[in-house]
């Protein structure tokens, strides 16, 4: 009886869901938080620290940490994951250089005791942008393929857009009510 509640208030959105941003500094971080709660793209600045926003897909409510992804701020991203069902990387599809870097992010947080039931989201940002890197070459050197321990998702997007958004919403709220 307990489970079928607990499953029916996931339905009826009665809970809400931690869901955390991460990425590289310049990926689009905040500007996918923005266009996920307007729908509009806003101007924004480098994140110090960490933004947050209640954000509701038909009955489900998202609470979205988007954290700041400078060098210096990614060793404090572990203290926002307690509780986290839904981690989303941002990877800019035009950073070439840096995309081993955000490969290592990956695979390091999700050996995170906190992140073992999380889901995974990778959004392939900046597609918009001639030359980028395409949903199956991101896989590839993220070695998404690798991972077997968490359910992941790649999602095309452009975070002035929206484009790809909103299947990104799909698929979240799909895991946590399957969940």
């Amino acid at each position: 009886m307990g489970l079928l509640l607990a499953k029916m208030m996931a339905v009826f959105g009665d809970r809400e869901h931690k869901v955390v941003i991460i990425g590289l500094d310049n990926a689009g971080k905040t500007t996918i938080l923005y266009q996920f709660l307007t729908k509009e793209a806003v101007h924004t600045f480098p994140t110090i620290g960490s933004n947050v926003e209640n954000i509701a897909v038909r009955n489900t409510h998202f609470l979205v940490w988007d954290i700041g992804g400078q060098d210096s701020l990614r060793a404090s991203w572990n203290s926002y994951f307690s509780n986290t069902e839904i981690v989303i990387l941002v990877v800019d599809s035009t950073d070439r250089e840096r995309l081993t870097i955000s490969k290592e992010e990956l695979h390091r947080i999700l050996a995170h005791e906190d992140l073992q039931k999380a889901g995974v989201l990778i959004l392939a940002n900046k597609q918009d942008v001639k030359g980028s890197l395409t949903v199956s070459e991101i896989s590839q050197c993220l070695t998404l393929d690798s991972i077997t321990t968490h359910s992941w998702h790649v999602q095309a997007c452009c975070a002035l857009t929206g484009e790809g958004l909103p299947a990104s919403l799909d698929w979240m709220r799909s895991q946590v009510v399957a969940n």
